[in-house]
């Protein structure tokens, strides 16, 4: 209980000394927020503390480069100015969001107490996250894991054949565990593709070293995994049951150190680098979308990042000045 009541002091004295010179109309509401969020609210004492932080950081701004004196004065182009001044000092979109996220909190605040007679972040636009670039296995790399697992067993042909079905088609991993005799077609060189996210089959093509490697899986491995309660799954246990996602990971974790990269290794990164490297290579993004099932192409758009290298590459071969 000291030790709550000694954080309590600390944070009020930070806050004075940050709201210190600030015209009271905009000093005294985030004093009186911190409050609510913290008793009524129940919030953590570092959440009050972020948030109030924030706040002065904006009020300032608004004092000095705006003019504003009370929170009622306060319009949305007066903290989208504020933001993007943010934005040019660099920075980082979280930073930014949470920011507007306390904006947003607050103004909720004012307009219950009935200190503003609108929300004035209701038109303001948040930051858009920065979406992660999906990482990738190199051509090399995935060569490497392909072949790591020994072909000299049952188990061994299983897992060449789940690795380069996985590559081959950009399968999830829960549609790999999924599949059935039924679904695959090794004659026309490809699979249907259950349901799924978007509630929809799907046909994906499956190369010709996948369709070698399930053919010898088939024709060898599958037989002696089979079991008298074995039912049309696809892939097998060691049990006669369906692949799980469970082995399919421990696997592939496992091929990875034996094919010397470092990095984990997920099947998710199999996916990954079946869509940048059909589109490195030249692929439609359309068709692309079509055959990892995703239903807006936005998605799929993220496999369109390349490096400079690649983009050198471009540019030298098709750019009509560069040509002899």
């Amino acid at each position: 209980m000291e030790n709550v009541r000694k954080e309590r002091t600390e944070r009020r004295s930070a806050l004075e000394q940050s709201l210190d010179g600030l015209p009271q109309g905009l000093a005294d509401p985030i004093e009186g927020f911190g409050a609510f969020i913290e008793l009524e609210k129940g919030h953590a004492g570092t959440t009050v503390e972020g948030y109030q932080t924030d706040l002065c950081q904006c009020a300032r701004f608004l004092a000095s480069e705006r003019g504003r004196g009370d929170w009622r004065q306060v319009a949305t182009e007066d903290l989208a100015a504020w933001v993007g001044v943010l934005t040019c000092e660099a920075y980082r979109t979280s930073s930014l969001a949470r920011k507007v996220s306390a904006l947003r909190h607050f103004a909720r605040y004012l307009l219950s107490e009935h200190r503003v007679a609108e929300d004035f972040t209701e038109l303001l636009a948040s930051p858009k996250k920065e979406r992660p670039l999906p990482e990738t296995l190199s051509v090399e790399e995935v060569g490497r894991l392909l072949r790591a697992p020994r072909e000299d067993s049952a188990r061994g042909l299983r897992d060449r054949a789940f690795l380069e079905l996985l590559y081959s088609s950009g399968l999830r991993v829960s549609e790999l565990c999924a599949l059935t005799l039924q679904q695959v077609n090794l004659e026309e060189g490809y699979l249907r593709v259950e349901a799924g996210k978007r509630n929809k089959d799907r046909m994906v093509p499956v190369g010709g070293r996948a369709v070698e490697a399930l053919r010898r899986y088939l024709d060898t491995a599958r037989p002696a995994l089979v079991r008298s309660r074995t039912g049309s799954a696809f892939f097998l246990s060691n049990r006669g049951g369906p692949l799980s996602r469970k082995t399919i990971w421990y696997w592939l974790r496992n091929y990875a150190e034996r094919a010397g990269i470092e990095r984990p290794v997920k099947p998710h990164l199999l996916r990954h680098s079946f869509a940048t490297h059909l589109l490195q290579n030249g692929a439609d993004l359309r068709a692309i979308q079509e055959m990892l099932g995703h239903a807006d192409i936005g998605t799929t758009e993220i496999y369109t990042h390349v490096d400079g290298g690649t983009l050198a590459a471009v540019h030298d071969r098709f750019h009509p000045r560069n040509r002899q």
